[in-house]
């Protein structure tokens, strides 16, 4: 018989092979990577089934893997029911919301601009930059850098998302980029394509990466709607077109309709179609970006 625990672990492994990486998956689940190694371990011991393969790419899935990865999103489906269910009882429903760091940020700090106690939903922020499934309910809502592909999904164009190099001054020459496990984001990839071989400093974290940028030591690619307004950085390049893409809200087709979910597209689209924080006067937007 499964013990209680099982639950845990299989959720971790989820986390797991979903991020394709322990750094990441111990952000969400709030353990350290000693530990869901571990869990792993211990987990791949309990099936007697190799559950992933290790190598420069981090933590992948084997074809065991995979296939223990669509039944714990289904127990993940449910337990999220279950929670929907219970918070129903006490307050609105809550609305789960992914997104990038950059976005999920944005949101978080301008949430009173387009939320308030009392509406008739409660917003739960998920930040993820691998797109998390709404098929299976693992979000609700998710904003997108692309129109949806499947005729399941439905979605709202709320804009664009532009990206430049930010550095303190035109004198930086170093670059930073991401750790080679967790470059999944299209600026990620840019930069380890054109610049590989510059890179001073690297983080799998877009936000340490800003921070380093911050304090002077290389140059960085982020969206303008958040570096716009970072303290200490300037543009250092014209926008860098090759990154610009369309943002969409994303849900499924058969919850787009609910109360909850709905008031939430409602109010998400209305603020994300606003103009974002710009500077009155951006220096040096001179420098080609290579």
């Amino acid at each position: 018989m499964m013990q209680i625990t099982d639950w845990t672990d299989y959720g971790l492994f989820a986390a797991v092979a979903r991020h394709g990486s322990l750094a990441r998956a111990a952000h969400e689940t709030g353990l350290s990577q000693a530990t869901l190694s571990r869990r792993m371990t211990a987990l791949e011991q309990r099936t007697g089934r190799r559950l992933f393969a290790h190598g420069a790419a981090g933590y992948t899935p084997t074809t065991e893997g995979r296939a223990l990865l669509e039944q714990a999103k289904k127990m993940e489906a449910a337990a999220r029911g279950i929670a929907h269910w219970s918070a129903a009882q006490s307050g609105p429903p809550r609305v789960r919301i992914s997104a990038g760091t950059w976005t999920m940020l944005y949101l978080a700090r301008n949430l009173s601009t387009y939320w308030r106690t009392g509406d008739r939903w409660t917003p739960e922020f998920v930040s993820c930059n691998l797109d998390m499934d709404i098929e299976r309910r693992e979000v609700d809502i998710g904003i997108r850098n692309r129109r949806p592909d499947h005729d399941w999904l439905a979605g709202r164009r709320t804009g664009y998302v532009e990206h430049a190099i930010y550095a303190v001054s035109d004198d930086v020459k170093g670059w930073i980029g991401p750790s080679d496990d967790t470059a999944t984001l299209p600026s990620e990839a840019w930069t380890i394509a054109h610049h590989g071989d510059d890179m001073v400093a690297v983080s799998n974290d877009p936000q340490v990466r800003m921070a380093l940028a911050q304090s002077g030591v290389g140059r960085v690619v982020l969206p303008t709607f958040a570096a716009d307004t970072a303290p200490g950085l300037i543009r250092v390049s014209d926008i860098v077109d090759a990154l610009t893409s369309e943002e969409w809200l994303v849900c499924h087709q058969d919850t787009r309709h609910d109360p909850a979910i709905r008031a939430a597209l409602d109010a998400l689209s209305s603020f994300l179609k606003r103009p974002r924080p710009l500077r009155a006067a951006l220096q040096s937007p001179t420098l080609s970006v290579g």
